[in-house]
């Protein structure tokens, strides 16, 4: 018992400074290739944070287990606007002039494309998958100086 807890502060101590790291590091990286930290952070620091949703959605998919993946990527995507956005608001307000009509537009476009994707059997196709991949791979090219 005693052991667990020291596994979960020590977690919670390692995860402070791996935030510290990746917000200093994308920071520094930001200011290095001349781009706005918004792009880094939409892109970079984005790709960062889901690379372990990634791999469980994968994993999950590949087992068989398509709802595991499907619950994975709208959870976080509920936790990461509702949960993370309103903590930081409550440590410091988040001015929203930076984020551009045409994030705004993508974040509610592809969420609002995934439900017609979905309606077809509640089964995602291989070929619908390609689609939201290039669609962020476009993206992702928009955003670059």
């Amino acid at each position: 018992m005693w052991l667990t807890v020291i596994y979960i502060v020590g977690g919670l101590c390692l995860l402070f400074v791996g935030a510290e790291a990746l917000v200093r590091g994308s920071s520094a990286l930001a200011l290095r290739a001349g781009v706005a930290p918004l792009v880094v952070g939409l892109t970079v620091v984005a790709f960062g944070t889901s690379g372990p949703e990634l791999v469980v959605s994968v994993k999950a998919s590949a087992e068989g287990n398509g709802a595991i993946a499907l619950g994975n990527v709208f959870g976080s995507n509920i936790c990461n606007i509702l949960g993370i956005l309103g903590v930081a608001a409550l440590v410091r307000p988040i001015p929203v002039a930076e984020i551009g009509h045409l994030d705004l537009a993508v974040m509610a476009g592809t969420a609002a494309l995934v439900l017609p994707l979905m309606s077809t059997g509640f089964c995602l196709k291989r070929w619908e998958g390609a689609l939201l991949l290039a669609g962020y791979a476009v993206y992702t090219y928009h955003l670059l100086p």
